[in-house]
């Protein structure tokens, strides 16, 4: 079986967000993709197949190296990069891929090449911030918050004072980790001047190995892309996740849909032995 490694919502290597894609035959077994994860060691592997389906062309699932979730938006960006770089799917057709939880997803090239991904959206609700999030948060030193959201994916959404606080924060995902959310999602607006409209971080310490911060988060966006055409007053914007590795993501809300914008480029194209 073909694997590459993508690095997503970037244009050049080793930035944005790694992935693993896995060019199935056939169906596997979740248990064998799961361990293929957890030896591939990105936030997340996904995994491709062709389907005889009226609505979709491909199975697409993806897992973390603990657990296999149930949208993922670096992911997708990532396999149908793949699709096209390896000639699967002719550039100029759309791929449409059948999930278990997210329903079909499709994926289509822009006129300047980047790849728009058509996802559901996913809103915040008001929230209470859970007890001891501010202190995980800011790791001892309690970040400020401005408010606290919940969105469908159990993710809490959380803006902070600005975007300096955003980059500054240094949590104690340990914490973060006891806390009833599949991420925390810091944000806040972007500095003047900036090619961009917000910026913000997800820490993920149920999901992810090592200090649990996910470079570039597709899914994030989903909740992050309402919440900011909200408060903005405009449905197209531009987010900037402040890691480590940093990635862009463009943002178009259109009701109950987000679509979700980018650029990847390929690190790693072998073939798996096992």
């Amino acid at each position: 079986m073909r694997m590459l490694v993508v690095d997503a919502f970037t244009d050049r290597p080793f930035a944005g967000n790694p992935a693993g894609v896995c060019l199935l035959g056939e169906a596997a077994d979740p248990g064998w993709m799961q361990r293929v994860a957890a030896e591939m060691k990105h936030s997340e592997t996904a995994f491709v197949r062709p389907v005889d389906a009226p609505d979709a062309d491909f199975e697409l699932r993806w897992f973390t190296p603990l657990v296999e979730v149930a949208l993922c938006g670096h992911a997708t960006l990532a396999s149908a990069h793949a699709l096209y770089a390896t000639g699967t799917v002719a550039p100029d057709r759309p791929i449409r891929f059948q999930t278990l939880k997210s329903g079909v997803l499709t994926v289509t090239r822009a006129a300047d090449g980047a790849l728009e991904m058509d996802f559901p959206s996913v809103p915040p609700v008001p929230a209470d911030a859970p007890a001891g999030l501010a202190e995980a948060l800011g790791g001892g030193t309690p970040a400020r918050l401005l408010g606290v959201g919940r969105n469908a994916q159990n993710d809490l959404v959380v803006e902070v004072t600005d975007e300096a606080a955003v980059r500054g924060l240094a949590p104690d995902i340990a914490a973060l980790g006891r806390i009833d959310a599949r991420g925390v999602v810091a944000t806040a607006a972007a500095e003047p001047g900036r090619a961009y409209d917000f910026v913000s971080r997800f820490f993920g310490a149920r999901v992810l190995l090592g200090d649990g911060e996910d470079p570039v988060t597709g899914s994030a966006h989903c909740a992050l892309g309402p919440f900011w055409a909200g408060r903005l007053g405009r449905d197209d914007l531009v987010g900037y996740q402040a890691s480590e590795r940093g990635g862009l993501v463009r943002v178009s809300t259109r009701g109950d849909r987000v679509r979700l914008a980018g650029t990847a480029v390929t690190v790693l194209d072998a073939a798996l032995a096992v």
